[in-house]
């Protein structure tokens, strides 16, 4: 089987943990302090690999000046688009539905919601899934750490935003069409990442990587954790924490 093909196949596997989670949460009533803690675990299985699978490869490759720079522009760059989105109804779209004030708005509310949402659902899971590809170019093997990381971390996602989508009305067809159309740019971003950096220098490939470690740690900070927050903040910490460590022992296994 051909490195591509590998690729994009590891990418649809991290990928299929959305619909996995969206099956789970448009379909079943999940209790709210549930998701809560597992987005909590999926953002600390998230730092973690961010941490140690990416940042600290990228500075490993290309020091500390294209790791710090490559950080910075990914967090920028999120930001930035998340801003765009969230004017046009997306800003709450990890969000379940729970909290007053805190719920994706219908298409009656808002007009063109509905596309801001798969577009910020795809800002979130295209840095995810590139990196995969970019770990194959490390000796020939893709790392199962960052597969692992991101499927883990996918589950709560698509878990918690699928919920809040069914509150907001949204009809089953739009929910599975959005995450299915996400897992499958989750493999063609990895397969992206894989055969476009590839082509560059090392010190590019470790700042490509950094781009997309910023991306994440913004997006963790911007979505995951406040939801975990808003049902979970007593335990918040502990079961993020534990996220972090069945990442770090993954990595260090």
């Amino acid at each position: 089987m051909s490195d591509v093909v590998l690729t994009g196949l590891w990418g649809l596997v991290a990928g299929s943990a959305l619909l996995l989670g969206a099956l789970v949460g448009y379909g079943v009533r999940v209790p709210q302090k549930v998701i809560a803690m597992v987005m909590a675990f999926g953002a600390g299985v998230l730092l973690s690999a961010v941490s140690f699978e990416l940042v600290g490869e990228a500075y490993d490759e290309g020091g500390l000046g294209p790791a710090a720079v490559g950080t910075l522009v990914g967090a920028l760059a999120y930001t930035v688009g998340n801003l765009w989105l969230a004017r046009r109804g997306a800003r709450h779209r990890k969000r379940s539905g729970s909290a007053e004030g805190e719920t994706q708005p219908s298409e009656g509310e808002q007009g063109g919601s509905g596309t801001a949402l798969a577009l910020g659902a795809l800002l979130d899971g295209v840095p995810e899934s590139a990196v995969i590809g970019v770990s194959l170019l490390d000796g020939g093997a893709v790392s199962l750490v960052t597969v692992a990381a991101v499927f883990i971390s996918n589950v709560p996602e698509g878990l918690s935003s699928s919920a809040g989508m069914r509150k907001a009305g949204r009809s089953k067809a739009y929910v599975f069409g959005v995450w299915g159309a996400i897992a499958a740019a989750s493999t063609v971003s990895a397969v992206l990442g894989y055969t476009v950096v590839g082509a560059f220098s090392p010190a590019v490939i470790a700042a490509v990587t950094a781009v997309a470690a910023g991306a994440i740690l913004a997006m963790i900070a911007d979505t995951m954790i406040p939801e975990a927050f808003e049902n979970a903040h007593l335990a918040i910490g502990l079961v993020t924490v534990c996220g972090f460590l069945v990442s770090f022992a993954l990595s260090h296994a």
